[in-house]
């Protein structure tokens, strides 16, 4: 069996256009969707994450201000800048870049956050709209593996879910999401017993828990949908022959940047079993880029609608 490759870059593009659309409606009525992302210390990849998004809202249409703080900054002074956004107008999403340095309280970050700005859907009155099947902001991460499935037409009811990883920026919100598709949802973490026998009983598994390659052929069900959240590093040539065989692309990144990344999925022995996987990266990615995108035009038409 070979499986089908889910391309999260070709959904995203296609995403985005239905995104850019919206905004040159809003542009046209004189309001331009506008997301405030806030960036706390020097973090090499979270200054990634942010300068990504920034050239997103400028590919669509959206307006962006990116608000570089100190490490030292506090969780006062963070929760004060988070006020004046909230109170700003022009701005429609706030994105507090996670994660923050440790002496930053982040939930108090989050709850600072205006709910109907909060674009990341991590705010308790959002999770509580999605718990409860109810309008809000939905984490984009979640979303964009929900949109990848639709787009492939490969539904949730009916069928067996297993969620590796419980976090409340991926697994908690992602299982909520199956469950309201009538999917028959198993949340695995660090604790479930037997873990790849938990796996193996998946129609869908999506796997977001954090450690490099851990889904190996065992956790597979032969023809299952393997979803690949994780994004870990490899750094050597040893790595990459044991994780992509020969494939001179990875070898290339290796020379080029002294890495190439993986998910959790060991990509060679899933593609073996799977019926379809995401690969890492253009997978799962590109769509929470997408959805962010997406959320902050959403934000933007209900600030007009008020």
């Amino acid at each position: 069996m070979v499986a089908q490759v889910l391309d999260g870059t070709l959904v995203a593009s296609k995403l985005d256009a239905e995104t850019a659309e919206r905004c040159s409606h809003l542009t046209a009525r004189r309001v331009q969707p506008g997301l405030a992302a806030v960036l706390v210390g020097d973090n090499p990849a979270s200054r990634t994450y942010v300068a990504s998004k920034a050239r997103a809202c400028a590919r669509l249409g959206l307006r962006s201000e990116v608000i570089a703080l100190p490490s030292a900054t506090t969780t006062a002074e963070l929760v004060a800048l988070v006020a004046t956004l909230n109170a700003r107008a022009d701005m429609h999403g706030i994105l507090v870049q996670m994660p923050l340095p440790a002496q930053i309280d982040a939930q108090a970050v989050i709850q600072a956050i205006d709910p109907a700005k909060d674009v990341d859907g991590f705010h308790p009155v959002n999770v509580g709209r999605l718990a409860l099947k109810q309008d809000g902001f939905v984490p984009c991460t979640p979303a964009g593996v929900m949109a990848l499935l639709d787009y492939y037409d490969l539904p949730a009811r009916g069928r067996r879910a297993v969620v590796l990883g419980r976090s409340a920026i991926v697994g908690l919100p992602l299982s909520l999401l199956l469950l309201h598709r009538d999917a028959t949802v198993t949340v695995c973490h660090s604790r479930t017993a037997d873990l790849a026998a938990a796996a193996r009983s998946a129609d869908i598994l999506i796997a977001a828990i954090g450690r490099t390659a851990l889904v190996t052929e065992d956790f597979v069900r032969p023809g299952a949908t393997v979803i690949d959240v994780g994004i870990n590093r490899v750094t050597t040539r040893e790595e990459v022959a044991a994780y992509f065989g020969d494939d001179p692309a990875r070898l290339a990144d290796i020379e080029k940047k002294g890495y190439t990344l993986i998910g959790d999925v060991h990509p060679r022995q899933a593609a073996a079993r799977a019926g379809q996987v995401t690969p890492v990266p253009g997978g799962v990615g590109p769509l929470t880029i997408a959805m962010l995108m997406r959320n902050t035009t959403l934000a933007a038409e209900r600030a007009c609608r008020q």
